[in-house]
């Protein structure tokens, strides 16, 4: 999947019905809402259906014609006996007529209650539909890899798991309440209809095939430029989200125009897009209506004709014909619309399942050997990677003892992230391997791999949840409230965490801001501690902290590094003075490796930083 949605290839038939298979997917939990809603729209549709034809008794009682109810009307005649026959047998032409529009009252008051039951179970549909879409995307988006994250940006993401799930449903909701209800409405009328003349029938539907043949080019460029509208509103999410998340950095560098202008950029490009679809859609509602006066005015001047000259028909039967044909335009009228506004929900879906079609990192996964522990150690051997034809590892080799500490040095973009990224299989080697205990960690399975690691971060992640939630990420109910509690304790975290209003029940804000940053950094290391990790990722837990924090940050790492093999991304040299093993990177590649005191004598790479970091720190 690309980023630019913009390039969208035209849906042939096939594609298109395959879409809508993949649809039906997500309806198919749901089908008794559909079979119900299906089943009280046709009953509304006949009840509407024969109340109409009721007009025909009243126009000939009205008329003063011999007989009130036609007798070469087949089934409707007997329908219409049955209805209304007792209130036309001995009576008045008054209490006729006031019986006639009691029974029409009756029957219409009775087809709204049952178009209102449809109506519900259509709407339930759709919003379950819509959760159950949404819920879809999300499940499978958390277990695409790292890489697709990587090039697809959060706007777009956030924008097609709210937005283009929402507007899928737009699809069902033609398609079950106002498609299947004017279908039905269609159906009966064109039965009823053809039952009070053939000939005017037959004429009538010429315009369904002429109205469906002009509105197909319209339809072929609503889907795309719908598509394309996605796309951008997906910019515009990811503008939003971009600058809100770093609101600061845009203040201290005065970016705030040049926000403005990406802004209303992608704004304007959104809006440019919407009035051309909208210059689309409004042409469908004119054409249906031109074509269907022609053809009611048709039908008016034939049906003159049978009922001046020829005598096929009396007048009320051709004005109830009329009005019956007159009501078949706007459900007409509306379903030529409805593949128009399909167009806008199968880009949507489109989207969606782009999504659901990457593969997940447990379908590509191919290891399946499992692992309960780390017992010897991890071994790099000749390890490259490359994003594309870019390289950004090259022959990295080096090993790390169980229990060792392993720091990597050098400069921002030497490649230190991501070669730790390789171990818990974030991303995947493009040359060489790495060995987990004398195995290739792409023979063991992804799950059991990261459960041997845990990750510190400078960059602490807390979501909005209570301290309890963030310390048992993911695992509440495995661990006792005293295994948190110790975890905690050793974190340095217990003493703060009790003097928060509610203890472990608080709830921390989105990221944790009720939090400083030192007291962020000692909750991910208790979250650490409590899943005690084999192996462990630590990213200078120390640099943005003040002295009080960050002694007691170091003493919480202190207890979490112990026995444990770990990898540190260091930035201050003067945390790294006890490592095992220091790896200066320079370009993807290892260019030193030694102890402190093996790297100050050396007098290369490292002595050189070292010394830099020594007069900034003594001039501060």
């Amino acid at each position: 999947m690309r980023n630019d949605d913009c390039d969208v290839p035209r849906l042939r038939p096939i594609q298109l019905m395959r879409l809508y298979r993949r649809l039906l997917v997500f309806v198919r939990p749901h089908s008794w809402r559909l079979v119900g809603n299906v089943l009280l729209n046709v009953i509304a549709a006949l009840l509407d259906g024969v109340a109409f034809t009721l007009l025909i008794p009243f126009l000939n009682t009205l008329f003063g014609l011999p007989s009130a109810i036609a007798s070469d009307m087949g089934w409707l005649t007997t329908v219409q006996e049955r209805l209304i026959g007792p209130f036309l047998v001995n009576a008045d032409p008054m209490t006729a007529l006031r019986g006639v529009i009691l029974v029409i009252i009756g029957m219409i008051a009775l087809k709204n209650l049952f178009l209102w039951a449809g109506g519900q179970l259509g709407a339930s549909l759709q919003e379950y539909l819509t959760r159950d879409l949404r819920a879809a995307v999300f499940t499978h988006m958390q277990r695409l890899p790292m890489s697709w994250f990587a090039r697809t940006k959060t706007g777009q993401i956030i924008a097609r798991i709210l937005t283009d799930a929402e507007q899928t449903k737009a699809i069902l909701a033609e398609v079950a309440t106002r498609t299947i209800q004017n279908a039905a409405q269609l159906l009966v009328t064109v039965i009823i209809l053809y039952t009070l003349s053939p000939r005017l029938t037959l004429y009538a539907l010429i315009v369904a095939p002429l109205i469906i043949g002009m509105l197909q080019p319209i339809l072929r460029k609503l889907r795309k430029g719908h598509r394309r509208l996605r796309a951008e509103y997906g910019e515009i999410t990811s503008v939003l989200q971009e600058v809100i998340s770093g609101i600061r950095l845009v203040k201290s560098f005065r970016g705030e125009a040049y926000e403005d202008s990406r802004f209303l950029g992608a704004s304007s490009r959104y809006s440019k897009g919407m009035t051309r679809i909208q210059r689309l859609t409004l042409l469908s509602g004119p054409l249906t209506e031109v074509l269907g006066a022609v053809v009611a005015l048709g039908i008016l001047w034939v049906g003159a004709k049978e009922v001046l000259q020829g005598g096929l028909m009396d007048g009320g039967t051709l004005i109830t014909f009329m009005v019956l044909v007159m009501r078949l335009l706007q459900p007409l009228k509306q379903m030529s619309q409805a593949p128009t506004i399909a167009q806008q929900s199968l880009a949507a879906a489109e989207r969606l399942f782009d999504v659901l079609d990457e593969p997940t990192e447990a379908q590509s996964d191919k290891g399946t050997k499992l692992v309960d522990g780390l017992h010897e150690g991890i071994v790099f051997e000749q390890v490259g990677f490359a994003y594309g034809t870019e390289p950004v590892l090259s022959d990295i080799s080096f090993s790390a003892r169980r229990g060792e500490v392993i720091a990597l040095v050098g400069a921002s973009g030497a490649g230190k992230s991501t070669l730790v990224d390789l171990i818990p299989r974030f991303i995947e080697p493009t040359a060489g391997r790495i060995l987990v205990d004398g195995v290739e960690t792409r023979e063991i399975q992804l799950g059991a791999l990261r459960a041997l690691t845990g990750i510190v971060s400078q960059d602490t992640v807390l979501f909005n949840d209570t301290v309890r939630a963030n310390v048992a990420y993911g695992a509440e109910s495995r661990y006792s409230q005293e295994q948190i509690e110790s975890a905690a304790r050793a974190a340095n975290a217990h003493e703060f965490i009790a003097a928060l209003p509610e203890g472990y029940d608080t709830v921390l804000g989105e990221r944790g801001t009720r939090l400083s940053g030192g007291q962020r950094q000692r909750l991910a290391i208790a979250r650490a501690l409590l899943t005690d990790p084999p192996i462990l990722i630590l990213d200078e837990a120390t640099s943005a902290l003040d002295t009080e924090s960050e002694r007691l940050v170091q003493e919480a790492l202190d207890r979490l590094l112990a026995g444990r093999t770990t990898f540190v991304i260091a930035h201050r040299l003067s945390t790294i003075t006890n490592a095992t093993q220091i790896l200066v990177m320079d370009a993807g590649r290892i260019v030193e490796r030694g102890t402190h005191t093996e790297l100050l004598a050396r007098g290369g790479a490292y002595a050189r930083l070292h010394t830099m970091q020594q007069r900034a720190e003594d001039s501060a």
